[in-house]
């Protein structure tokens, strides 16, 4: 049994990577906690669900549609919301965020009541024989369409000049805004893509889970630990931190039961903090 919990650890692994992706791009460049990220994340699961529930499009083909929104969605958020409303100071933009989280998660509760909402697929059951583990198709698509999000993530920060102008704003502001990079235009963009991110995450996580207006509450405490094991702002370190945190929970919810199955993530938090606070990948500033 203990190789299936980990094989079925890394299937939520790569989820939860991609989850705390967003979380940790918009760290490295903007340098802040984004507050609303997990009500963002709900905001994703119930744009999939009312996609399937009123059109009939599959969670994962509605992707092209949810992920590209949640980019402009949290563009525009960014462009002319929290940087505007923050003043360009960072306690406000957390305080902004924070209360955004709060508005979200209300307006959710009032237009969609606080019923758990779920879909059902015709291939929801089918599943792959492994011989000591039935892996159902929604688990193996969401992890490799998890993956490849990933790699594409990778791709675009360090392959293309628009990463490189993130990178550079990233590592130096001043000195990114002296050689002409509109500073304020890439951390709109970071903070559009880190919610894209969100997107694809909600499109992956509602064929497998439910989704109700504090959903995204539950991913958020775990991706904060993945950033924190992976290093902040690294995206290697959050999808190896995905895996770790993936595989603890499904081996821990085995060895100790489903209630107490996330003790292990709580202790490999503290552990990260007490050895190493910048994490697997991260580094000293």
């Amino acid at each position: 049994m203990l190789p299936a919990a980990m094989i079925n650890g890394l299937m939520y692994g790569a989820i939860y990577a991609l989850v705390a992706l967003g979380l940790t791009l918009i760290y490295g460049v903007l340098h802040i906690i984004n507050f609303a990220h997990g009500a963002m994340l709900m905001l994703s699961l119930y744009a999939a669900f009312f996609l399937f529930h009123l059109f009939g499009i599959d969670p994962y083909l509605a992707i092209v549609i949810v992920t590209p929104a949640a980019f402009v969605f949290g563009y525009v958020i960014y462009r002319w919301g929290v940087g505007k409303l923050s003043g360009g100071r960072d306690q406000n933009i957390l305080l902004i965020t924070l209360g955004l989280s709060i508005i979200i998660e209300n307006g959710a509760l009032f237009f969609f009541t606080g019923d758990q909402q779920t879909v059902s697929l015709s291939y929801s059951y089918d599943a792959v024989d492994l011989g000591f583990v039935f892996l159902s198709y929604p688990k193996i698509i969401s992890f490799f369409a998890s993956l490849l999000i990933c790699l594409l993530l990778w791709a675009l920060m360090t392959k293309t000049d628009l990463g490189r102008a993130i990178r550079a704003v990233a590592k130096q502001r001043e000195g990114a805004r002296l050689v002409g990079i509109d500073v304020e235009n890439i951390f709109a963009i970071t903070f559009g893509i880190g919610i894209a991110c969100l997107g694809a995450a909600g499109c992956m996580l509602l064929p497998i889970f439910y989704v109700d207006p504090y959903t995204g509450n539950i991913f958020v405490v775990i991706a904060f630990t993945i950033v924190v094991l992976g290093g902040m702002g690294s995206i290697v370190g959050a999808l190896l931190g995905g895996f770790i945190i993936g595989i603890t929970e499904s081996v821990g919810g085995l060895l100790l039961g489903e209630s107490l199955g996330q003790i292990g993530i709580s202790l490999i938090f503290i552990l990260i903090l007490i050895l190493k606070p910048t994490g697997l990948f991260g580094s000293k500033v």
